[in-house]
């Protein structure tokens, strides 16, 4: 199959380089660690106005009526600049989430809000313990067993948990489901809650791509720039093929990607298995990115003062989320080998 993205979806994407490269700088995301709350309103705000928000969000409730293949390049270029704000969260798995449940009295008050930056949304899923954002969230979308749960900010309490990311905000919540709370269960709840994992994990591997090909480019920088020997360490043959390496597995990933994004806008029966095939194949390669990057520059790639640590902990903390490397070859594995072909799950729930 030939997979091209239209002009207006890469003209939208070149766009919304420009715009983060101007007001997501490594100078402000570092600030932004300092802050209380970790995010920026104003950022948000900016966010909004350009239509990323609210791109899954139906044009009924204020948003563009887009796809997950509109929204996967964008993404990839808030991992490019290590954008701190819950994106993820509302736009890629809050809002559609909240969109299918067909709950309509729910839906017309928080999707208008949430697609306007008005509002932020959160999931709790059994796939991370720990919710992204609780703490600037106004309504989470919890999973309580085969249940899923709307519940507003003032009717949860919260632990924050420590993560390597500073820009990464983890909460343990506690709550109290009740009937009235509750907007969905059994089998229908289920399929949301399935549909919810491969959206967070497609989104997790789109962010990974842009993480890892801006980690290749701070190093390539600091390869051109530090010498030893009289000469700039990129022009050493191992170095060259360190990076080359990396951008190659950058490379195959980004297809996978682009094909996982394709197979969860379409709900194809194949979605998860497209999707895990994503998130390992990016994470690996972010992963990787991150250490061969580190490589190059030495132990200074771990101090404050040099950006690459930025980038390295989001790579890792991504790692983590929405299903592990290992969680997704083992989804993967069992689809193949369980002989019954890719069903919109496989019936897998291991071990994350």
């Amino acid at each position: 199959m030939q997979f091209i993205f239209e002009e207006e979806q890469l003209l939208f994407q070149d766009s919304f380089r420009n715009f983060l490269q101007k007001e997501c700088t490594p100078d402000k995301v570092r600030a932004l660690w300092d802050t209380e709350t970790g995010r920026s309103p104003e950022l948000w705000a900016k966010l909004a106005e350009m239509g990323v928000l609210g791109l899954l969000a139906p044009e009924a409730h204020g948003g563009l009526g887009m796809s997950e293949v509109d929204l996967v390049l964008l993404l990839e270029e808030t991992g490019r600049v290590a954008l701190p704000e819950p994106v993820l969260e509302t736009a890629a798995v809050g809002i559609p989430l909240l969109r299918d449940l067909g709950a309509t009295a729910l839906a017309e008050r928080w999707l208008p809000a949430a697609a306007a930056g008005e509002a932020i949304l959160t999931v709790g899923h059994a796939a991370n313990p720990l919710v992204t954002d609780a703490h600037v969230a106004d309504l989470l979308l919890m999973q309580s067993g085969d249940e899923i749960h709307a519940v507003e900010s003032d009717r949860v309490e919260l632990e924050r948990q420590p993560c390597n990311d500073g820009a990464r905000r983890l909460f343990r919540v506690s709550w109290s489901p009740s009937s009235e709370t509750c907007v969905a269960s059994g089998a229908e709840a289920e399929r949301l809650l399935a549909a919810t994992l491969d959206r967070g994990a497609l989104a997790s591997a789109a962010q990974q791509l842009g993480l890892g090909h801006q980690m290749v480019k701070l190093a390539v920088d600091y390869a051109c720039e530090r010498e030893q020997f009289g000469k700039a360490i990129g022009t050493f043959q191992a170095i060259k093929h360190m990076l080359a390496s990396v951008q190659v597995r950058l490379e195959f990933a980004r297809p996978v990607v682009y094909r996982a994004a394709s197979s969860v806008a379409a709900d194809a029966a194949d979605r998860a298995l497209a999707v895990s095939h994503a998130k390992a194949a990016a994470s690996e390669a972010a992963v990787l990115a991150a250490k061969t990057a580190l490589q190059v520059h030495g132990a200074i790639g771990y101090t404050w003062e040099v950006d690459l640590h930025m980038w390295m902990k989001r790579a890792w903390a991504l790692d983590q989320a929405w299903g592990t490397r290992a969680w997704h070859r083992a989804r993967i594995a069992d689809a193949i080998l369980d002989g019954e072909g890719p069903a919109p799950t496989f019936g897998y729930s291991g071990p994350a």
